[in-house]
């Protein structure tokens, strides 16, 4: 069809906006990693020389108009990658990407955060006598957090009985000018990075409560008569009360900036720290030599720091974990066995057992009211309380199913906004058992899938249907715990599935831990008398398990972290406080898809026997039997490799505290290598726990040493002794000695997934 004579100076003044929108968008400038080859000359590693090296790879027209709207390079890192972060046009990326030298661009990305009685659960008690205190609470080591800042003024964070920092020591503190709190001998350094620094002016102050509070978690100083609103009352303390902590803001409230990330791994590893927490979700499943948390860890782990990674908040589904690569230890979330109860009453006499934070000293009115369940007719935007009708709810209590677990709170804030007297927050099926304990703004109570479907069927049986909900307080002891929670990501590792992965569970439901108030949570931003807050997810379990690695760094300050981890695995537990094997989310018996190795045991880790080691070298080979190429494991190791050289290995020979054994129908042997660092002359004989349909066979059975640090080799055989089962199979390999049960699960993948 022709166009009209009349149209045509419009379309041709269209077609000329639309021009001028295409090559302003192409000039508009982005932010990226630039990944570069590792330099020949070993000269040039001072900040001035290594931001000119870096400046000479930026285009021409780059450098002419640096001026235009700020500097081009945003971060020049030194230690855990080679490279820099800079802002270029697409046709500046273009050009760079083209460059000799470059290996790899990354656009800016952001990642998101992955968002006490715990001391007392995990075995930590005062004493003398105990190994906690043995350790001097972790005294002298240095655990540096990457999230959101710190509250640095709170009492979680006085420095008594803390020594100034270690000699090696070289970090610096950007609270000095910071009124009411700054660095001391608890936080020895402070500093804030990229947007999380809001353009490098303002210091790493908590603007979201998250940093303050896994900072707490991973290191508090003891606070007594810590509670959240008169709930869960007792003595506040982190994993390694007495420990440094070094903070490195990266993230500003839930955006984390991986340029920012990188750049404070990078001064994390040239400050000196002993322990990395991250509580932060890195991408799901990508190509190590793809991922620059995996890069830039892998450099912290060869200068021997032990990196302790979430796991990731996107359980129960399959393949979701995050920060995988071997040389950290990812964590999983579980529950602990205390409870914020409450408890809900129907008009036939039915109760059933929830939580909530929000613990007011009357019931909904005192006496039973009408309960209604928007969703009752199937939906979906009203059975989670998204669209409701005033006329419907007001003085009622209102049954929601739950949105997701950042949503509870406005999921009652919208209740109550209508009218409603209270709310029974019910689970969708995926997430079971696991309810929270949140800050509600009204009476509520968070029951589980069985729960709430009991609750609607009678809802719907009945035409005048009534609730009452009670409010309980904390309540201890409760059962089964620990649990596996519905939303820590599970297994299989999808960048290396022959590595089980996660490594290991902590608690990581409804921690009670330091607080700064926080836009995040705007119903407490004006209760300055809040100082500590309830919160879930591997971003709390996360730190617990840096804590207690700082511990075990303390009492044995020449392990590496590889034998760390090992302590951590084959130390931990597989039953639960009653004896029974731990749950998940539908109170099934537990995978180690979705626990790791177990449920974390510090009074065991700490003298665990034997340990699993590994050094850098056999990371290499492991990377080249992954199948990564020589240029893949250098972008991983900032070095020329030739793998061909190399003796690679496959990822069930990598001598890891696990075993995923990809089981068809030939037998397979792999060698492990462990260390004793127990006593000198020790015996441990193997003792296997596994299905009938599967045969193992360790040689040598026995283990005789007769000196510390002595190592020994053995090799174990795996077969099926029938058909090989569809679903796979898991079991132990144990090596028992009079004193010690170094445990090592042993992992069959279904067939499909071997395959």
């Amino acid at each position: 069809m022709r166009t009209p004579r009349s149209l045509l100076p419009l379309l041709l003044v269209l077609l000329s906006a639309a021009a001028l929108l295409t090559v302003a968008d192409s000039q508009e400038r982005k932010n990226y990693v630039v990944h570069l080859e590792p330099r020949d000359d070993a000269g040039g590693d001072s900040a001035g020389s290594l931001e000119e090296w870096h400046r000479s790879f930026l285009p021409e027209a780059t450098l002419d108009s640096a001026a235009d709207d700020g500097p081009r390079i945003i971060h020049s890192y030194s230690h855990v990658l080679t490279g820099f972060a800079a802002r270029l046009t697409d046709a500046e990326a273009e050009a760079l990407r083209s460059k000799e030298g470059c290996l790899r661009l990354y656009p800016e990305e952001f990642l998101p955060l992955a968002t006490t009685h715990s001391p007392g659960f995990l075995g930590l008690h005062m004493g003398k006598d105990g190994f906690w205190s043995r350790s001097g609470f972790g005294r002298g080591v240095v655990i540096g957090l990457l999230d959101t800042g710190i509250l640095p003024s709170h009492p979680s964070f006085n420095d008594a009985g803390l020594p100034p920092p270690p000699k090696k020591w070289k970090g610096t503190c950007q609270f000095r000018s910071i009124a009411g709190g700054g660095c001391s001998n608890k936080v020895i350094g402070a500093r804030a990075f990229g947007s999380a620094a809001i353009n490098n002016t303002a210091p790493p102050v908590d603007d979201a409560g998250h940093g303050t509070h896994t900072a707490s978690t991973a290191a508090g100083n003891f606070v007594q008569n810590a509670d959240v609103r008169g709930n869960a009352h007792g003595t506040a303390s982190g994993m390694a009360p007495h420990a440094h902590l070094a903070i490195y803001k990266v993230c500003t409230r839930s955006r984390c900036s991986i340029m920012d990330i990188v750049a404070g791994l990078d001064a994390a590893v040239k400050d000196g720290v002993d322990v990395l927490s991250f509580s932060i979700s890195a991408t799901d499943g990508a190509q190590f030599n793809y991922d620059l948390i995996a890069i830039a860890t892998f450099k912290a782990m060869e200068h021997g720091i032990f990196v302790s990674a979430a796991a990731g908040n996107d359980g129960p589904t399959a393949g979701s974990i995050t920060n995988g690569a071997p040389w950290m230890l990812t964590v999983a979330a579980g529950t602990m066995d205390r409870a914020i109860r409450t408890t809900v009453r129907l008009g036939n006499g039915q109760e059933f057992d929830g939580e909530s934070l929000f613990q007011p000293r009357n019931n909904t009115a005192g006496r039973p009211l009408p309960l209604v369940f928007p969703g009752r007719n199937g939906d979906p935007e009203a059975r989670d309380c998204s669209t409701l009708v005033e006329t419907e709810v007001r003085g009622k209590v209102v049954l929601c199913e739950s949105r997701s677990i950042t949503e509870h709170v406005e999921q009652g804030q919208m209740v109550s906004a209508y009218g409603g007297a209270g709310m029974i927050l019910m689970n969708k099926a995926a997430e079971g058992y696991t309810t929270f304990a949140d800050a509600h703004v009204l009476p509520a109570s968070h029951v589980s899938y069985a729960a709430g479907s009991k609750i609607a069927a009678y809802v719907k049986s009945t035409p005048k249907p009534t609730a009452t909900i009670t409010f309980r307080g904390t309540v201890m002891s409760s059962s089964p715990a620990p649990s596996v929670a519905f939303f820590s990501s599970r297994g299989p590792n999808k960048a290396s599935p022959g590595i089980l992965k996660p490594d290991i569970t902590g608690p990581g439901m409804n921690i009670l831990a330091a607080w700064a108030p926080s836009e995040m949570h705007p119903q407490f931003a004006d209760d300055v008398s809040l100082t500590f807050f309830m919160e879930s997810g591997t971003s709390m379990s996360t730190p617990h398990l840096s804590g207690i690695a700082a511990i075990i760094k303390s009492l044995h300050p020449s392990w590496s972290p590889a034998a760390i981890k090992s302590a951590i695995m084959t130390s931990s537990n597989t039953a639960d406080h009653t004896g029974v094997p731990i749950k998940d989310e539908q109170y099934r018996r537990a995978s180690f898809y979705g626990m790791g190795a177990g449920y974390v045991n510090p009074s065991r880790a700490v003298d665990p026997g034997l340990v699993y080691d590994l050094s850098a070298g056999e990371y290499v080979a492991y990377l080249c039997g992954l199948g990564l190429g020589d240029d893949g494991v250098k972008e991983i190791t900032g070095r020329r490799i030739a793998c061909a050289k190399l003796k690679a290995i496959t990822e069930a020979e990598l001598n890891y505290p696990s075993l995923v054994v990809k089981l068809l129908s030939h037998p397979i042997t792999v060698r492990r290598t462990v260390t004793n660092v127990g006593k000198a002359n020790s015996v441990y004989k193997a003792v296997v726990d596994m299905p009938k349909g599967v045969s193992v066979v360790v040689r040598p059975p026995m283990l005789r040493f007769t000196k510390v640090n002595e190592k020994q080799s053995f090799t174990v055989t795996v077969r099926w002794n029938g058909p090989p089962a569809v679903g796979g199979a898991e079991g132990n390999l144990k090596w028992v000695s009079s004193e010690h049960e170094v445990r090592s699960p042993i992992v069959i993948p279904p067939a499909k997934a071997a395959a």
